[in-house]
């Protein structure tokens, strides 16, 4: 009998009551949880779509990722993805939320039940955390992910058998395709029962210590007690008193949690294979190499691996100026033709702050949409076809002789987007040293929001050009400054990883997922979430940055601004300027004696050496909220006082002149702002992150001296170098 019979076969025998098809609102609340590569973000994707948003679980920076899956009509489910692990037995920090959650019924978010997903071509793993969860008696379906993979491979899968033996609904599902979705969601909207099965019992010496905990407790089944005996130390939601009862009865009843975790992990997988065996049947045995591996050959290979990566990597750079030129340049006039419109409408305060204030700085969000969606595309792809996890193992040869280990690359790799959530990813890392190391260098990775500032200075002193047909320049010397992140970000591992002394070893252990052709949908999805924070988050402070900016610019203390107005009518009349000129010379000396002005003259001495104005030197600063405020600020700061001609960023940016009449932003000053913002700290929030992952201000603190003091340094050997 072929696969694809006996899932259908097998579909109506799951045994469940009536669909909730009318009657009363219902909510219900839906934890989802898997191992890694087990297709749970597919299937998370596929019942929420867009009704996602990302927070954090209570009292920890950990991602937590909720959305909204409409059930039946009258049936909407919250929908809690928890983070992939193998086991209950937590080894990271991000493993750890799901202990917190599961095991305290007063906890924010806990499930009315489970969704469990497992892969078909690899049951015999999967169902050992199904067996641990099964066992605390929540109440859950088991999705019996990736069946078209098992039936490539010769796997045959009996689900109703599968279902009889385990006590509990199963939905055989490929997530990425949508299939078996919609009978998940009607057996989501029953009324379920804890699993008739279990799978393990404790054995008779534990049982007094056991019976002891769930009275103290008032728990419901002796696994959750023994949990408690295993986890107290980590359980975030014990309190001080609970944890010492915990302790005493541990040392009372000299219970070695280490070996009894062994021994379980050893009964439980027996009992599996027992199961497996009235379950699956292998049709095929495989006897040549599969593609996957002859691809892995070539894609990790210790220099042809290297190359690849490199090449893939510069393809990314050269799409983001070659496929975004387009896009960004039509929404850079229409902000222009915008704020020109508005400017047809008559004089005035009111007038100057739509067109010069929160016009202007809603062109520096809107314009960087296109790159920002073309990084995330790519990232979103290369994860979604499996490569970014080779990329990871294929990283950690050379993490080692940095101080890292592999999985220092994923947050590495993440800070290519953002730092902050980078950061948090940090958590999978269980040796300390490590940990630390990788949080205090993933700042020095540019992330998406200093393409705004690469771009406009890139595009200012790099020529347009195309090199022997494919390599346009502008994105050479884009991939160039993401690489310069990089190396600084190793360079400085190497150098804290001789300071830091930790005697634990840590190890590299990944599994590789199978190459899959990206879905579109999961992708898109991907896209429209990080294109929606960027605009949504970000722009709200480049907007109220851009707005501030034009009053500080717009007012002075005193009389200045009068007295600076009647100086510069009475220096164009003695020069015979025309009207024009005089205007522009008046805007000029009104913005230099405005509170902007003043407060940028107070700190030009400190960035004068490398080769910054006053002007430049606001922008350094408003910036440090959001690096895509640099743009913002630019846009805003020569917004006032500018022709109608010169209404676009670059214009605005290509008109300035220095005091010999030069052009101000000439290859020597562009290279040194662009390498400041190469090496400075991202952002506040940047810092924060660090502050709450570390408990404490001293390594955000020395994050931000140490940074500051490289982008200084370096910027100042550029400009007086190149000058």
């Amino acid at each position: 009998m072929g696969s694809g019979a006996v899932i259908e076969a097998s579909q109506p025998q799951v045994t469940v009551a009536a669909a909730a098809g009318s009657g009363p609102q219902r909510h219900t609340r839906i934890a989802l949880i898997g191992n890694p590569n087990s297709g749970k973000s597919s299937l998370f994707n596929q019942l929420t779509g867009l009704n996602q948003k990302v927070g954090n679980f209570p009292g920890v920076t950990v991602d937590r990722k909720t959305g909204t899956a409409h059930l039946t009509g009258q049936h909407r489910a919250d929908i809690i993805d928890l983070p992939g692990t193998y086991s209950l037995y937590p080894k990271s920090l991000d493993e750890k939320v799901i202990t917190d959650l599961l095991y305290d019924k007063g906890a924010d978010g806990y499930p009315d039940f489970v969704v469990v997903t497992a892969d078909a071509s690899n049951l015999k793993r999967n169902l050992l955390l199904f067996t641990q969860l099964a066992d605390l008696q929540l109440p859950m379906v088991l999705a019996l992910n990736m069946m078209d993979t098992a039936e490539q491979h010769g796997i045959q899968i009996d689900v109703a058998e599968l279902q009889q033996q385990l006590g509990v609904p199963v939905i055989p599902m490929n997530a990425r395709k949508g299939v078996g979705v919609a009978a998940l969601k009607i057996v989501m909207a029953q009324e379920l029962g804890p699993p008739v099965q279990t799978f393990y019992e404790p054995t008779d010496a534990l049982l007094p210590m056991i019976r002891q905990i769930r009275y103290y407790f008032n728990l419901h089944n002796d696994y959750l007690a023994l949990h408690y005996a295993h986890q107290y130390q980590r359980l975030a939601f014990l309190s001080a008193d609970d944890r010492a009862y915990l302790a005493e009865l541990c040392q009372q009843y000299q219970f070695d949690s280490v070996s009894l975790q062994a021994q379980e992990t050893i009964d439980r997988y027996a009992r599996i294979s027992e199961l497996l065996l009235d379950v699956v049947r292998v049709t095929r045995a495989e006897k040549n190499e599969s593609a996957s591996n002859r691809l892995d050959r070539v894609l990790t290979h210790r220099v042809g691996g290297y190359l690849i990566f490199l090449g893939i990597l510069f393809l990314l750079f050269q799409a983001i100026f070659a496929w975004a030129e387009l896009p960004m340049d039509l929404i850079d006039q229409g902000v222009a033709w915008l704020g020109g419109q508005v400017k047809a409408l008559g004089e005035g305060p009111l007038i100057d702050l739509l067109s010069d204030g929160i016009i202007a700085g809603l062109g520096g969000v809107l314009m960087f949409i296109p790159q920002i969606a073309l990084l995330f595309a790519f990232i979103a792809v290369l994860e979604e076809s499996g490569y970014m996890a080779r990329v990871t193992f294929l990283m950690d040869r050379i993490m080692r002789k940095f101080g890292l280990n592999g999985k220092s690359v994923v947050p590495l790799i993440s800070g290519m987007a953002c730092a902050v959530p980078a950061i948090m990813s940090t958590r999978t890392i269980e040796n300390w040293k490590d940990r630390i190391i990788t949080i205090f260098v993933v700042p020095l990775m540019s992330c998406s929001a200093r393409i705004p500032v690469y771009t406009v200075l890139v595009a200012l002193v790099v020529p347009d050009e195309t090199v022997l047909g494919i390599f346009n320049l502008q994105g050479v010397a884009l991939m160039g400054l993401y690489l310069l992140g990089f190396l600084s970000a190793i360079l400085s591992a190497w150098a804290l990883k001789t300071l830091l002394r930790a005697k634990e070893r840590s190890f590299f252990i990944m599994e590789f997922p199978v190459y899959r052709w990206p879905r579109w949908k999961n992708v898109g999805l991907t896209i429209v979430e990080k294109v929606k924070a960027f605009v949504f988050q970000a722009g709200k402070v480049i907007v109220a940055v851009s707005i501030l900016l034009w009053v500080l610019a717009s007012y002075g203390p005193g009389d200045a601004l009068q007295r600076a107005e009647q100086h510069a009518q009475a220096e164009a009349a003695r020069q015979h300027f025309t009207p024009e000129q005089t205007d522009n010379l008046v805007a000029a000396k009104k913005l230099e004696n405005s509170f902007a002005g003043v407060f940028g003259r107070t700190i030009e001495p400190a960035v004068r050496p490398l080769g910054f104005d006053w002007k430049v030197s606001i922008a350094l600063l408003t910036s440090f909220a959001a690096r895509e405020v640099f743009v913002g600020t630019i846009s805003t700061i020569y917004s006032v006082g500018q022709d109608a001609d010169m209404s676009t960023v670059q214009q605005k940016l290509r008109a300035e002149k220095d005091e010999n009449g030069q052009p101000f932003f000439n290859p020597a000053r562009a290279a040194s702002l662009l390498v400041f913002y190469v090496f400075a700290m991202q952002c506040v929030s940047t810092l924060a992150t660090t502050y709450r992952e570390t408990k404490g201000w001293t390594w955000p603190l020395l994050q931000l001296v140490y940074m500051s003091g490289l982008a200084y340094v370096a910027s100042l050997l550029v400009y007086q170098l190149m000058k």
